[in-house]
């Protein structure tokens, strides 16, 4: 598995050996570790690096690097627990304090070697390179090598005792997902979380016909879901602005009312813009709010692209004010943690206090909600959380404080016939292990609430 390497050479005229950055994939792998450090450690997210507006350091890779990168980065998060665990097994006293990159380097390298199709042998040497070209790990590149090794060896022992609930999935989450979901729903959530997924696109029109071109499938509730993983803006329809990503679970709450014709309708914390695209297409009169402008500016992209338009309006949604609108649409900033299996880093770098500290925003911004419709409109309220407190909870609550809003039931027919996502009191709610399909990345939806409300007349 590795051969063993020629001792040095003592010619004293021999040329010097070259600079780890040019060492085909070495800058992909080194990539990858910073990414790695800066999720764990500041919680940035990955997209923010490898996303369409990623940062300096990962635009200068050439699209293969890029690519690669983002793939260590991405496989390492989703199987952290796995990860670490085998480091652990390997590493005696610990991971070594002040020892600069080595661990997002260990974690990258372990990830090749448990679960991407590389080269054993380029997996562990390009880690030892990147280990001995960062001064402060530079004294444990012995280790790592060895570690490595090692970790190749038992890969089998590893991953036949890996657990996608134990140890993939932080304490945290898993504790709050057997007790609101249950044991088997929670095992069902965690291995779906292991399986990266594949696009889904929300269509103008012909959904039949755009999954032909595109190479994919109808899905019940209307989206289109590809079977390639194709960079996006090469694919056909996407600069004459026929069709946007969007999870198919994430589409499903702008369809929940049907608007009259220039109707109305304000969209708080609208960036990135999927549902605000949703709501223009239909026909209402959108305005879209949000506090980022920068973010703002990459929606309106998106709606010039699509032919769309709205009023885009920088504000912070809690405070927005304007004439009574026909519908409020609220995507709420909340834990994400219904979007793991797109984006496992989240699982990660959030924390419990995050949950408690969002649902407050969350309670004010449907405060908001309500006091911006008219009588007789609708709220749409909704969250990519598995958490309660930032669903079921939120909604239940507004009703206690609230007697002029009501449920407005959410039927099964209207979200694709899938009844499992219905709840008893007529709320949608989508669990990542929804919508199974003949192959792990053909089946899913991203976790979502949404509740459909009616301020009385």
């Amino acid at each position: 598995m590795f051969p063993r390497r020629p001792g040095p050479q003592r010619n004293q005229g021999a040329q010097r050996p070259a600079p780890p950055e040019a060492t085909p994939g070495y800058a992909a792998r080194w990539a990858a570790s910073q990414a790695i450090i800066d999720a764990l450690a500041n919680g940035k997210p990955l997209e923010e690096r490898f996303g369409a507006d990623g940062e300096t350091g990962a635009r200068g890779l050439d699209p293969r690097d890029r690519a690669l990168a983002r793939s260590i980065s991405v496989v390492a998060m989703r199987r952290l627990g796995t990860i670490r665990k085998a480091l652990a097994r390997f590493i005696e006293k610990g991971m070594p304090k002040k020892a600069g990159a080595l661990e997002g380097i260990l974690i990258g390298a372990t990830a090749q070697l448990l679960f991407m199709e590389a080269s054993d042998h380029a997996a562990v040497d390009l880690a030892v390179r990147a280990t001995r070209h960062d001064p402060a790990s530079t004294p444990y590149a012995g280790l790592a090598n060895a570690v490595l090794r090692n970790i190749a060896r038992a890969k089998a022992e590893i991953l036949g005792e890996s657990d996608p609930l134990d140890d993939d999935t932080p304490p945290w989450l898993a504790q709050r997902w057997r007790a609101h979901y249950g044991e088997a729903a929670a095992r069902a959530i965690a291995r779906a979380h292991r399986e990266e997924p594949t696009l889904d696109l929300t269509v103008k029109s012909d959904p039949e016909g755009w999954a032909a071109r595109l190479g994919g499938r109808v899905l019940p509730t209307g989206s289109v879901r590809l079977d390639n993983h194709a960079p996006v803006p090469e694919l056909e329809g996407y600069a004459d602005g026929e069709w946007w990503v969007q999870d198919a679970a994430a589409a499903l709450p702008a369809r929940l009312v049907a608007l009259q014709p220039d109707a109305r309708a304000v969209d708080l914390c609208a960036a990135p813009g999927g549902k605000c695209a949703q709501l223009a297409f239909a026909g209402a009169r959108v305005t879209a709010v949000d506090r980022s402008a920068e973010r703002l500016k990459r929606l309106a992209a998106n709606l010039a692209r699509l032919k769309l338009t709205a009023d885009v309006v920088v504000a912070n949604a809690a405070q927005f004010d304007a004439a009574p609108f026909d519908l409020a649409l609220l995507d709420a900033p909340c834990s994400s943690t219904g979007t793991i299996r797109r984006h496992p880093d989240v699982a990660w770098t959030k924390r419990p206090s995050d949950v408690a500290l969002l649902a407050k925003l969350q309670t004010e911004l449907l405060d908001r909600a309500v006091a911006l419709v008219k009588p007789g409109a609708a709220i749409l309220y909704c969250t990519c959380s598995l958490e309660p407190e930032e669903g079921e909870d939120q909604v239940a609550a507004l009703l206690r404080r609230n007697p002029d809003v009501t449920r407005w039931p959410i039927e099964a027919s209207e979200i694709g016939g899938l009844s499992e996502a219905v709840t008893p009191l007529g709320e949608m709610r989508t669990l990542p292990c929804h919508l199974p399909a003949d192959t792990p990345r053909q089946s899913g939806l991203d976790g979502f609430f949404a509740a459909r409300l009616r301020k009385r007349a």
